[in-house]
């Protein structure tokens, strides 16, 4: 049996992901361009990113016996990495991150001033 791939060109551009898990990003572009947010979930496979309150989404959930009603509930949609970027609270402002060995232990720093996150 062979393995399911992403339907997708390839399996992923962004080879390596700055980006970790509770960074504070700002969105670059797209519909929601402009707001910040906290990173909920990272999906390296698909390059996509969950960010908390963002790119929110209608889903219709059917009767269940725990939610015997049924309903309509938001829920954040994943958008691709490339919109986002990692936002300094410091300098107000998004910036791009590097690596930088400090001490025999790799570090993630601002690209803009160097300085250590």
């Amino acid at each position: 049996m062979s393995k399911l791939t992403y339907r997708g060109s390839e399996y992923t551009k962004f080879k390596s992901v700055r980006l970790h898990k509770d960074d504070e990003v700002i969105v670059i572009a797209g519909k929601e361009k402009g707001k910040k947010g906290k990173i909920l979930v990272i999906d390296k496979k698909r390059d996509r990113v969950v960010v908390e309150g963002l790119n929110k989404r209608k889903r219709f959930l059917r009767p269940t016996q725990e939610n015997p009603q049924g309903g309509v509930v938001e829920v954040e949609a994943p958008m691709h990495i490339s919109n986002v970027m990692f936002y300094d609270s410091k300098k107000k402002k998004g910036v791009r991150l590097g690596y930088q060995e400090n001490k025999g232990k790799k570090v993630r720093v601002s690209k803009a001033d160097g300085k250590e996150i």
